[in-house]
């Protein structure tokens, strides 16, 4: 079960910003060469990096950095989405442009190559670090969870994209253009907290000034994960032993069954400290902003 809802979780995160642009490359007669050249490299890069994170886990003593090294990709996947939030917005928005050589040409550019090579990676990445962490849980692992969970993934993009076709171009570019929003302020946060994560791991907290992690200002610390549940306690809102620990966490909570879905998709987190919820709420507003200007009308 947790092979699926990993594979699912991530093969659907990837797939949504590589449906969208398909659609959008499709629906204007422009070339996808450069977003399957995108798909096809990131999954063999992805399947590299696999390899390398098993060989780094049995040599390095802690995960400082694959929290390091996820926290960047967080970022630099982040950027190519704001670049093609912007792109979209403003000339999905203009009908006239929609028709010109402006489609092909972002068509053939590398911006569509690095969204999509680094949307798929990072989530290969993220992939591996989970499976390894499930498997050191259960110490089993299901073939028919992994495939399973990717091809649900594919057939319920797939359904959208198709579907999306049927619709005015625009609105739908609006609806999936927020979404893009919400996705990259999401990735943003998250990065935040990776590179909070390296720094506790790693012991390197004095270089923003502080001494432990208890030192870390949080805007709320909610739903923490309990030893025994209260008589008031609703005992189907708690998973037990998620990551082997023996607690009970809540599904709302960011390691929860809910939780840990929002927190990969829009940066959710039940305990953020303030660099991390400053920065989604910058990175969102800046995003809406946009979004306003170019589909507000």
């Amino acid at each position: 079960m947790n092979e699926f809802i990993i594979l699912f979780r991530e093969t659907l995160e990837a797939a949504l910003i590589v449906g969208i642009i398909y659609l959008f490359l499709t629906s204007n007669g422009a070339s996808t060469k450069k977003l399957w050249q995108a798909v096809i490299a990131s999954i063999i890069a992805s399947i590299l990096v696999a390899y390398l994170i098993v060989t780094a886990q049995n040599a390095l003593g802690n995960n400082s950095l694959k929290a390091l090294f996820e926290g960047i990709f967080m970022f630099i996947t982040a950027g190519f989405i704001w670049y093609v939030i912007f792109w979209l917005s403003k000339h999905v928005s203009d009908r006239k442009q929609l028709e010109e050589k402006s489609v092909i040409a972002m068509s053939s550019s590398w911006g569509i190559f690095f969204l999509v090579f680094f949307s798929i990676i990072r989530e290969g990445f993220e992939t591996v670090v989970f499976l390894i962490a499930s498997f050191s849980m259960t110490n089993s692992f299901s073939y028919l969870g992994f495939f399973s969970g990717i091809t649900a993934a594919l057939i319920l993009i797939y359904i959208f994209v198709i579907q999306g076709k049927r619709f005015n171009i625009r609105s739908f570019f609006k609806v999936t253009t927020l979404l893009l929003v919400f996705l990259a302020s999401g990735m943003i946060a998250y990065g935040t907290h990776e590179v909070e994560s390296y720094l506790v791991k790693s012991n390197n907290l004095q270089i923003v000034g502080l001494e432990s992690k208890e030192d870390i200002s949080r805007s709320w610390n909610i739903l923490e994960p309990k030893k025994e549940l209260n008589d008031d306690d609703f005992a189907y809102l708690y998973s037990y032993n998620i990551k082997g620990k023996e607690n009970f966490t809540h599904l709302f909570h960011d390691s929860g069954r809910v939780g840990a879905f929002l927190k990969g998709f829009f940066g959710y987190n039940s305990n953020p400290n303030y660099v991390e919820l400053f920065a989604w709420i910058i990175s969102l507003l800046i995003g809406l902003s946009f979004w306003r200007r170019s589909y507000g009308n």
